[in-house]
Formats: structure tokens, C-alpha cells, sequence
């Protein structure tokens, strides 16, 4: 049997989608225009990419346009080089780098442990922006991670504990093990001021991605978008930055 060729058709302000029966395929039609009334070139940006960064993303939050702006795509690597993408959330800026937490012995992890280097992109379609960040990672202190847990509800803790992320699980299992670290914890959360007084796994924690290089991508008509990137000059580090700014085609 012959599957449907969908065609994603914009009329009207509507997503129409069209099938007929042809073989196995997938076309999207409509040519979107960006249009931001930023002017992006390296005179208009900060020299850090840091601070810069902290501009554009305070200003979405403040704005209120895009759902879930912290929401990125990390990308990782297998030694021999295999990529991996996956969306998490971002969750903290200092002056080092970009901070996301997850388990450490996740797929994400165990890459990153054996190939220290990762890719992240924020997309914020309401305002036609991104921001990719590459650079090197290193696990954040378990101090710090230990500060940011205790900021997360009960029940983010308590998934921190249940999930083997990125192992296969039989059916309700995940759930099964909630319910048993539910009792086990009972007397933390309890005694928690906020009601949580839940422990930080030692399998769990923050990596930081500390960028060599961070592009600034402004959408524009005809697919003429403004790029700028910054690269860390040849003998930097985090301590002491020298960026080197500039201009990319679309």
C-alpha cells in the first residue's frame, strides 16, 4: 500500500495539510519570511558573547513572545565522532559558560565524559533569533549542582532519583520506582522547610559548556539573515577572553 504524500499548505493564516495516495513522502511548501528590527553586526554587539547573550535572553523573558526560551539543542559526540542531539533546558549563565543539568549516566553524559566537546542552539521563532554556542564542557562543582537542585520542586527530585535516564525500561517501571522512593523519602520531604529536604543523587549533576565560539543569528527577508560570531582568539581561555568578531553570510 502506497502511503500519502503530506504537503504542509499556509492559507489564511492556517496550516492545511493535503494528502494524496503516492509513495512515501514528506514536502513543505510554504517559504516563511523573518523580518526583526535589530541591526546585527559587530559594531551594534557587546565584545563578550556572554553579556551579549545575557541582553537577548533577558529581553525575551521580559517580553514574554517566546514559550519556553531556555528549551535548547544540545548536540554531543561519540569519540569516533557519531552525533547525538537532544532538546534540555538551560538553566544558568556565569562567567565561564552555559550551564544545563542532567544524569550522568545518560547517553549526553557518558559522550561528553569521553568527548568534551558539545553544540547548543536556542531557537526563538516568535522574535526570528538564535544563538549557537560551541565549546569545550566540564561538570560543574557538585556544590553548585547542590544549590540548584535544592531549588527544583519535590517532584523533579524525586525523578532525578527514579529515572536510569536512557536505559531501556519495561512498562510502568519508572512509575514503580517513584512510588518506592516516595516512601523511602517521606521523612525528608517532611522535614524539608519548603517541604523537601530530598538529597542530590551522586549520579546527578550540572555540565557547563564553555564557548570557543557563539554565533548571533537575526532573521531577515529573502532569507538575508544578519550572523555574527564570535571565536575565542588562539591562546585565550575562560579566565582571559579575547574575541574575535565578525561578520558570517547568511
Amino acid at each position: 500500500m502506497c502511503r500519502p504524500l503530506f504537503f504542509l499548505h499556509r492559507a489564511f493564516s492556517m496550516d492545511v495539510i493535503i494528502s494524496e495516495p503516492t509513495p512515501a513522502k514528506i514536502q513543505v511548501l510554504p517559504h516563511n519570511q523573518y523580518q526583526t528590527s535589530d541591526s546585527l553586526t559587530p559594531s551594534t554587539v557587546s565584545s563578550s558573547p556572554l553579556d551579549q547573550f545575557h541582553i537577548w535572553f533577558k529581553q525575551v523573558v521580559e517580553e514574554g513572545i517566546v514559550h519556553e526560551p531556555e528549551a535548547v539543542s544540545l548536540s554531543t559526540a561519540t569519540p569516533s565522532g557519531v552525533p547525538s542531539a537532544r532538546m534540555v533546558l538551560f538553566k544558568q549563565l556565569d562567567e565561564r559558560g552555559f550551564i544545563f543539568y542532567t544524569n550522568y549516566t545518560s547517553r549526553k553524559s557518558q559522550e561528553l565524559a569521553s568527548n568534551p566537546y558539545a553544540a547548543m542552539v536556542f531557537y526563538w521563532r516568535e522574535v526570528h533569533k538564535s544563538v549557537r554556542v560551541v565549546g569545550k564542557v566540564e561538570k560543574v562543582s557538585r556544590e553548585e549542582s547542590e544549590r540548584y537542585f535544592r531549588t527544583r520542586p519535590k517532584g523533579s527530585q524525586l525523578g532525578a532519583w527514579a529515572s536510569r535516564q536512557s536505559q531501556v525500561v519495561k512498562e510502568g517501571e519508572v512509575m514503580e520506582r517513584l512510588k518506592k522512593l516516595e516512601k523511602r523519602f517521606a521523612p525528608d520531604v517532611a522535614s524539608g522547610e519548603d517541604g523537601s529536604n530530598i538529597p542530590m543523587p551522586e549520579f546527578w549533576g550540572g555540565w557547563r559548556i564553555i564557548p570557543t565560539e557563539v554565533e548571533f543569528w537575526c532573521g531577515k527577508p529573502s532569507r538575508l539573515h544578519d550572523r555574527v560570531c564570535y571565536r575565542l582568539e588562539e591562546g585565550c581561555t575562560a579566565e582571559t577572553p579575547k574575541w574575535k568578531i565578525e561578520c558570517l553570510a547568511p
